[in-house]
């Protein structure tokens, strides 16, 4: 018969954890670098990002053009409910279209351009850049223009009613 074959201790065990915790020490550095870059990035993406214009959306240019339509018909209903003439300012230089009864604004961006058709007299006296509301609900009227590149909204102003209504608009 033959004897059981007999098992000796090697020392290769030593040599397998030196292994596992080089490698482990390797999958920690890798980690480490990672961890790096991704900061590196987010610092990148702090300071690049607010630089990056952010252009109005066709969707943001309609709601600026319901706004200013909201604004006017407020004061249309504030010379109507008040009995007096309300004077709704239009300044196409600075963007900004401001109420004269409540002392709301509307503030376009940059990228969006406001053009103004206005009346140059209004009854009594001339209009300038005004848009006039009266008791008895007419107004001087008017067409105000928000384009950005190609696509816009005109907020039309009936001078016989004082109605105010928002229509699709293209630029020539």
């Amino acid at each position: 018969m033959r004897a059981p074959p007999i098992f000796r201790a090697s020392r290769s065990r030593p040599q397998t954890r030196s292994r596992i915790d080089a490698s482990s020490g390797q999958a920690g550095y890798v980690l480490l670098e990672i961890v790096c870059v991704l900061a590196i990035i987010g610092l990148l993406a702090a300071v690049i990002l607010p630089a990056i214009p952010r252009a109005t959306s066709r969707s943001r240019l309609e709601g600026y053009a319901v706004a200013t339509a909201s604004l006017l018909k407020a004061d249309r209903v504030a010379a109507l409910r008040q009995r007096v003439r309300v004077e709704t300012l239009i300044d196409v230089e600075s963007r900004t279209i401001s109420s004269g009864a409540g002392g709301r604004t509307v503030q376009l961006p940059a990228d969006v351009r406001l053009d103004a058709m206005l009346a140059a007299h209004c009854y009594d006296r001339p209009s300038g850049m005004t848009i006039d509301f009266f008791p008895s609900g007419m107004s001087c009227g008017g067409v105000l223009a928000l384009t950005r590149l190609g696509v816009g909204y005109e907020v039309r102003i009936n001078w016989l009613t004082g109605g105010v209504d928002v229509v699709p608009h293209r630029p020539l």
